[in-house]
């Protein structure tokens, strides 16, 4: 989709009409059936039969659903007929108090529309896609003289090919490596080109050929890129035997200095070629999805191939999967993950999914030519299926062990810190500093599913007040505008993002560290010194001490200290 076809662009009001429903029932917020068929009947009354995307809204205005139809009238009906509903749907209903409307031309557009709406608002009762960290390319920059070899993760806003996505940014970085020896194409910045005398390392370690210093011409210097744009689109047959030609021509010639170099540039393309494990030789690009699910856990394996060339898998774990069938789960994924990310020319999938054809037809919009989508029934495709369901399989199983065993450790730490309930969201802190300079806060956070790395924060120590080194003023700046943040974002708490337990990084100091967050801030906070042992069923070197939480709401919630004691000289350190 372009930007003109989205909802936030100025002239959106030619494509788009929004409609809030006025109505909503008044009174407790507590789940009403009748109370939520009501506020859908009275919406219903306007609806036109149209197709557009309706969003289910709480007596708070949070979004609770977000769906797509061919005529919304329909559609929006289904919903007030509760008996032939899911328990998990009309548990939904029951909490519908609002909706508003928006109507698109085609349901292709409201298909787009909806995987904007379900990023942007993360509703309890849709499908989502956790990892919604960008995919890392490689980037062969064209705005240059000699053009630059590089990684590119975000919008693809910079003007060059874009070869991608990449699984991780490791997998790239490893490809990267053995491209610069393969093709010695430069990979620093412009500035950095601009400002050379000589050639630097990478020169020396066979790792660019040095255009900065005129060590090669442009000519020479775009042959090499050609050949790195043949072996990115998967010619790679043909570059194995150029370099071999040479390779050959010069050691007729004697010049084995020359055919060395070559040889060093076959071992690359052969390490690139070698990393390939999963093997799809005519397949050209192509992304593989397969699922897998057991104990109420979905797991998808995205292969991704381009040229021909494996370029790394990934599994991913939607949530909110809960009576949901596997076909919509696995529909409602693919198009919240070709949301930012432009789809291949053919997606194979392992089983039928729900409007396979709309799916084609908004994703063949989106990317301006014809996207398929396949089940592989025999051959190597097949066999490529069968190798991306085990890959789920275990990826789910892994995942599952992972989740036991996290939530016997919650158990413990529960236990330990005398908490009321396991925490659901841990968020830990830390700074540091180069001599004085460089000041930064982290922040990481876990859950019973484990890290949550797409929740990590960095904080980057900016206030004047803050003397160079103070850890404490340090960590109360961090503390401070991550609670304010919180605070001005969702004061009722509503949006699971107001952590269980806050653990602090520090020293015996942080025991008497003064608190000067907001009284509302109503956390569980433990400030746990550098001795303190993580490690499952070793003696603790500290115990906790409790105090009241000093907060003008009267909150029970205690605030959790940890003092250093003296223990055996033989308990472990963290």
């Amino acid at each position: 989709m372009s930007k003109a076809d989205r909802p936030d662009h100025p002239r959106a009001a030619e494509r788009f009409n929004e409609e809030q429903a006025t109505y909503a029932v008044r009174g407790a917020e507590q789940p009403d059936l009748e109370a939520g068929v009501a506020a859908i009947r009275e919406v219903l009354k306007t609806l036109p039969v149209r197709p557009g995307v309706y969003r289910m809204q709480d007596a708070r205005g949070d979004v609770l659903y977000v769906g797509k139809a061919r005529s919304l009238k329909n559609r929006v009906t289904n919903y007030t007929q509760v008996a032939r509903l899911p328990k998990r749907l009309q548990r939904m209903i029951a909490q519908t108090r609002s909706m508003t409307i928006v109507t698109t031309r085609t349901e292709a557009e409201a298909l787009l529309l909806e995987a904007q709406l379900i990023k942007r608002f993360r509703p309890a009762y849709n499908v989502l896609l956790r990892d919604d960290k960008s995919f890392p390319f490689i980037l062969l920059r064209e705005d240059h003289g000699f053009p630059r070899l590089q990684k590119h993760r975000g919008a693809r806003r910079l003007k060059g090919q874009y070869y991608g996505p990449f699984a991780s940014a490791g997998s790239v970085t490893r490809t990267l490596n053995a491209l610069q020896k393969l093709f010695l194409l430069r990979s620093c910045s412009d500035s950095f080109f601009a400002n050379r005398s000589r050639p630097c390392l990478l020169y020396q370690i066979k790792r660019c050929s040095a255009p900065c210093v005129g060590r090669i011409s442009e000519q020479d210097y775009g042959e090499l890129v050609g050949e790195a744009e043949e072996f990115l689109a998967g010619k790679s047959t043909g570059v194995q035997a150029r370099l071999s030609r040479l390779m050959a021509q010069a050691a007729d010639k004697q010049d084995f200095e020359l055919a060395a170099v070559y040889r060093d540039r076959l071992r690359a393309l052969t390490y690139i070629q070698g990393s390939q494990t999963v093997h799809a030789e005519g397949l050209g690009d192509a992304d593989l999805f397969a699922l897998a699910c057991k104990a109420g856990t979905v797991s998808i394996q995205a292969f991704f191939i381009r040229g021909g060339q494996n370029w790394g898998h990934r599994a991913f774990f939607p949530v909110h999967t809960n009576d949901v069938p596997e076909a919509d789960v696995l529909s409602s994924f693919l198009v919240q993950f070709y949301e930012d990310l432009p789809p291949p020319r053919r997606i194979l999938v392992d089983r039928a999914i729900v409007d396979r054809e709309l799916l084609e037809e908004a994703l063949s919009e989106r990317a301006d030519r014809k996207v398929a989508i396949e089940i592989p029934q025999r051959g190597a495709r097949r066999k490529l299926m069968e190798q991306a369901k085990r890959n789920a399989e275990e990826a789910l199983d892994r995942r599952l062990a992972e989740t036991t065993t996290q939530g016997k450790i919650l158990r413990e730490l529960t236990d330990t810190f005398e908490l009321g309930d396991v925490p659901k969201r841990i968020e830990v802190y830390d700074n540091s500093h180069i001599m004085g300079t460089n000041a930064t806060g982290a922040m990481i956070v876990a859950g019973p599913e484990g890290f949550r790395k797409n929740n990590y924060r960095k904080f980057n120590i900016k206030r004047p007040g803050t003397q160079p080194g103070d850890d404490f003023a340090m960590m109360r700046e961090v503390l401070e505008r991550r609670f304010a943040r919180l605070e001005k974002d969702d004061p009722d708490r509503q949006s699971g993002e107001w952590p269980d337990l806050v653990l602090i990084d520090g020293g015996k100091g942080s025991t008497t560290f003064p608190w000067s967050g907001s009284p509302r801030v109503r956390t569980m906070v433990a400030r746990v010194a550098r001795c303190f042992t993580c490690r499952a069923g070793a003696k603790s070197r500290s115990r906790p001490i409790r105090r009241s939480c000093s907060t003008s709401s009267g909150c029970a919630t205690k605030l959790t200290g940890l003092r250093s004691v003296p223990t055996a000289p033989s308990a472990p350190r963290a």
